[in-house]
């Protein structure tokens, strides 16, 4: 089973939501020509991603923007995440929605690690990390700065992820590119990363679990790297059958994990050199 990620590697236009709904259904179609199961775009990619946002300029996650792409989906026969800013509980959220083939909104993820350093302190973060069945691929989602910390797509190969997908809207990309082949190294799941084009953004990527072939030779599994400027759909293929023999026999992932010594890993104690202004709620030490 090959199963085939359109990577958007596109800025959208902020507040313009129509136009980006346009964009959108135009991609889908393209990618649903080109044999993509789903269609992967940047982070906020609806509303565009400009900070701060208040409750006025979100969208609501039974609106009909949704409903528009969730029509698309269903009549092009192909998935989507689709991203915005949301109405949450008290603040806005960031958020994913993972549409099917069908047009069934399957997932609605907020963003967990919201920058809460930078602008994104304006925003509430997300409960928990989740894990869908998008036509028997298990799918997970880390926005932007999930990334950053391992322990998101730890607890998503946990939930059971075997692909996780990663819509962004970030600079500085070269570290970021390889700190998401490592995840998908340690985790034995496929990564796959949307990220606007631009100056010092760009590179798109994906990554397969595989590092080294039946012999025990290393192997790239570099499936797609995007440059910084050109816009436009790229593609990924994981081949799936592949990558669960692979899952079923290597020693990564879930396999010789100590976890009794992992306690530290739930405290909410920060201590020099990482006290930092907006850690709001945790108990601190110097």
């Amino acid at each position: 089973m090959n199963f085939r990620v359109a990577v958007l590697q596109m800025r959208s236009v902020s507040g313009e939501v129509s136009k980006n709904l346009e964009t959108i259904a135009a991609q889908m179609a393209a990618a649903a020509k080109e044999g993509a199961d789903i269609v992967l775009l940047p982070e906020c990619f609806a509303t565009g991603y400009t900070l701060p946002v208040d409750d006025h300029k979100v969208l609501e996650e039974d609106g009909a923007w949704l409903r528009r792409l969730c029509q698309e989906a269903k009549k092009q026969r192909i998935g989507l995440v689709a991203t915005a800013f949301t109405k949450g509980r008290t603040k806005p959220q960031n958020s994913a929605f993972v549409i099917d083939k069908d047009g069934r909104v399957l997932m609605k993820y907020s963003k967990v690690h919201t920058c809460d350093f930078a602008d994104e302190r304006c925003l509430e973060s997300g409960d928990g990390f989740k894990v869908c069945d998008f036509h028997g691929v298990q799918l997970g989602i880390m926005i932007c700065y999930d990334r950053e910390y391992p322990e998101s797509a730890r607890i998503l190969m946990l939930q059971g992820a075997e692909i996780i997908l990663v819509p962004n809207d970030c600079g500085a990309m070269v570290p970021r590119v390889q700190a998401l082949s490592t995840r998908a190294y340690e985790n034995m799941v496929g990564v796959a990363m949307a990220n606007p084009n631009g100056q010092n953004a760009g590179r798109s990527c994906a990554f397969s679990p595989i590092c080294w072939n039946e012999d025990g030779i290393c192997v790239d599994n570099t499936l797609l790297l995007a440059d910084e400027m050109t816009e436009g759909l790229y593609f990924a293929d994981f081949d799936m059958a592949q990558i669960r023999a692979y899952r079923e026999k290597e020693m990564m992932g879930n396999t010789f994990r100590k976890v009794k010594a992992y306690g530290p890993l739930l405290s909410d104690v920060i201590q020099y050199p990482f006290i930092r202004d907006g850690q709001a709620g945790e108990s601190r030490r110097s």
